[in-house]
């Protein structure tokens, strides 16, 4: 972290033409301080991070620098290969059952909010305990209760190894997740499943493929479940993707008449839950990768509505994405404002390592107007560019 510190703090003066002696005067840090700090022989305070940040108008790239990162999880393979094989005979006592049905919907809730490196851990230690309990006694009932719980806990899992770009891992858990769901005979989990897989294609590039996973997800998804509208809502982004505006527009057609008679659910921040706010913020990106004309009046009205509940950071940062992109579309694209909603998204930090290469697709379409604005916003994605990120 150190020498990650000591090389941006000597780029960033460097490419402001400051000598040690004029960023001590402006900092307060002393140039010996300043040296040693380049040289990596000193590690900085937070005071001294703060303080050359604010300095060199860094805009938090200095302290971004003294972050640990998100190792790869190497034993989680295992442990989702273990779970998995153990699960053939199992089970336990319904009062622990029903505290980790809770907590599991608890942390599904909280997965828009809180970071994927924070969650991480909390997850994988009641995938652990859930894991124990697979050996002990328990009626058929109670059994199926766990596995459940078990696979929507894997679900989980996978889906923050993905955010973070832990490959490996991620699959894993997937593959637990639907031995899980076919244990239990859950055709709701065994769907999320498959539209988990679509959107982890889709963020790879593999387009045709997320369209295939969606559609099978919505095959096999019960109607009355939440599985089948984000399916489709997937399959509407993996068709904008590839350009096809009629069976784009197609796709969303269908999630408004799958949704349109369902009740607001009580928690509509669970991530496995019915969100019409959700399947707004979709069909903003949905209509902005597609270039339709309507895309920045949705994706305005996404972020109003967004700023205004004032909860979910890390949509806000896409409802940004969104909007940026679509400011760009048409004959007269406004790069100077794309570029402003592409800068808020960035410092915001609250953009994933699966989600970056929005920001690198947005960056580079500011890039090809000629604006002026691109070249400094090009150096701050990339020194805000989270190294979990490929």
């Amino acid at each position: 972290m150190t020498d990650a510190f000591a090389a941006e703090l000597r780029r960033m003066r460097e490419h402001r033409g400051l000598s040690y002696r004029q960023l001590s005067a402006v900092s307060t840090v002393s140039s010996s301080q300043l040296s040693d700090l380049e040289k990596g022989n000193r590690r900085p305070t937070r005071e001294i991070v703060t303080a050359l940040d604010t300095a060199l108008t860094a805009h938090g790239r200095l302290a971004a620098t003294m972050r640990t990162p998100v190792p790869e999880d190497v034993e989680g393979e295992l442990e989702a290969l273990e779970m998995a094989q153990r699960a053939a005979a199992s089970d336990v006592s319904d009062t622990t059952l029903d505290r980790l049905e809770r907590t599991a919907d608890k942390m599904a809730m909280s997965y828009a909010t809180t970071p994927p490196a924070e969650l991480l851990p909390k997850v994988r230690r009641h995938l652990r305990y859930v894991d124990q309990l697979v050996d002990s006694r328990a009626t058929i009932g109670q059994r199926r209760r766990l596995l459940v719980v078990g696979g929507w806990l894997s679900l989980l899992r996978s889906t923050l190894h993905i955010d973070l770009r832990q490959r490996a891992a991620a699959e894993a858990h997937l593959e637990t997740a639907t031995a899980l769901a076919e244990q239990a005979e859950d055709m709701e989990i065994t769907a999320w499943w498959l539209e988990t897989e679509a959107w982890d294609e889709l963020t790879r590039g593999n387009y045709v493929r997320a369209v295939e996973l969606s559609q099978r997800a919505q095959d096999i998804a019960p109607a009355g479940g939440s599985a089948i509208v984000q399916a489709t809502a997937q399959e509407g982004r993996a068709w904008a993707r590839l350009g096809d505006q009629k069976a784009t527009l197609n796709a969303l057609g269908r999630v408004e008449k799958t949704a349109e008679d369902r009740p607001r659910p009580e928690h509509p921040e669970h991530h496995y839950q019915y969100d019409p706010g959700k399947m707004h913020a979709y069909t903003a990106t949905t209509l902005s990768w597609v270039g339709d004309p309507a895309a920045e009046r949705v994706a305005r009205d996404v972020l109003k509505e967004l700023e205004e509940e004032g909860a979910r950071p890390r949509r806000i940062a896409s409802a940004r994405l969104d909007l940026g992109l679509a400011l760009l579309a048409g004959e007269a694209p406004r790069a100077d404002e794309a570029a402003a909603e592409a800068r808020t998204a960035i410092r915001s930090g609250r953009i994933v390592p699966s989600n970056w290469w929005r920001v690198h697709e947005l960056v580079a379409g500011i890039a090809a107007t000629g604006a002026p604005e691109a070249r400094d916003l090009q150096e701050e994605a990339a020194a805000a560019r989270p190294a979990d990120e490929s």
